[in-house]
């Protein structure tokens, strides 16, 4: 039986879908099971869970032989921020799969976690990705990069709805992107086959692009005149520091948006490759997926990122 713990996100959601076609036994975890009737409907077990409740967890990992965690709460303020979940809640996660008797994690981190990071998800996932290591429990970690579906959203929503792009600073630094697709693939094989067992595995696309390269690619798709609107790098440092204490939410998005602008979020994904000979899907092809031509008019629907 597999855990997936955030089964209700973008990544959590397609991973449990594609274990289950695969004929995989699956108990999908969420705050709000009522929000998994999809996939209860596909065969799933769906079970009450929360990462700030340690009982609950305890009970979710019972009879589990995997866990795969996607959650996070990067958007999250108060007792649902990201020191609490992304922190205390991934290492109440692994203390209940290690006394459950769980034989494999497959954790979901992010490209760039480090001990020093400016922004403290990242430190967080960091800490989880030591914490877990260190455990006794076998154990894949996955870096992604940031995905492609969750851009064209925040970037796409603008568009359709008022003609303008909101983009931080210059737009021009080079990030690695990449379809959440390709990110589901190689959890589920990180689960089935296990080849990458004691790995950190840095997930990313076929090649490095700017917030500009997303512009280009909506106003193609989509056949409208964009009105691109630059938020200046000196402008998002005072804003960032200024929402600190009054609204850390804002402030945390502000600082990722300066990081995008000034931080090497590069990548090169050969080494994923040897792991995971796969096609990596590119920005052209989620476009063409994201913006048919039954969907230029209407807003962009807004799905939960990583």
């Amino acid at each position: 039986m597999i855990l997936i713990v955030g089964a209700s996100g973008r990544l959590g959601g397609i991973v449990a879908r594609r274990l289950l076609a695969d004929g995989k036994p699956v108990r999908a975890m969420s705050r709000t099971p009522a929000n998994l009737s999809e996939l209860q409907r596909l065969g799933a077990e769906v079970v009450p869970g929360d990462q700030r409740d340690p009982q609950s967890l305890a009970a979710a990992c019972n009879g589990i032989d995997t866990v795969f965690t996607a959650s996070h709460a990067f958007n999250g303020k108060g007792d649902n921020d990201s020191r609490v979940v992304d922190d205390r809640g991934n290492r109440n996660l692994i203390d209940a799969a290690r006394a459950a008797g769980v034989r494999l994690v497959v954790y979901t981190s992010i490209l760039g976690a480090r001990p020093n990071h400016p922004v403290d998800m990242y430190r967080y996932k960091y800490a989880t990705e030591q914490y877990l290591r260190g455990s006794g429990l076998e154990c894949t970690i996955l870096r992604p990069a940031p995905f492609m579906e969750t851009w064209l959203e925040i970037l796409g929503n603008s568009v359709i709805k008022r003609g303008t792009a909101m983009v931080f600073g210059t737009g021009t630094n080079p990030i690695n992107f990449v379809s959440v697709d390709d990110v589901a693939s190689i959890a589920v094989r990180a689960i089935e086959d296990r080849q990458a067992l004691g790995k950190i595995v840095e997930v990313g696309g076929p090649e490095n692009m700017s917030q500009m390269h997303f512009v280009r690619a909506i106003q193609q798709a989509t056949g409208r005149s964009v009105k691109i609107r630059h938020i200046p790098l000196p402008m998002m440092r005072i804003m960032r520091v200024a929402t600190q204490r009054i609204n850390p939410v804002f402030s945390r998005m502000t600082l990722a948006g300066i990081i995008m602008d000034t931080e090497d979020m590069t990548l090169d994904p050969a080494n994923m490759l040897k792991l995971f000979p796969m096609h990596l899907t590119s920005l052209k092809e989620v476009v063409a997926r994201r913006f048919s031509a039954t969907s230029e008019s209407q807003p962009v629907t807004p799905e939960r990122a990583l």
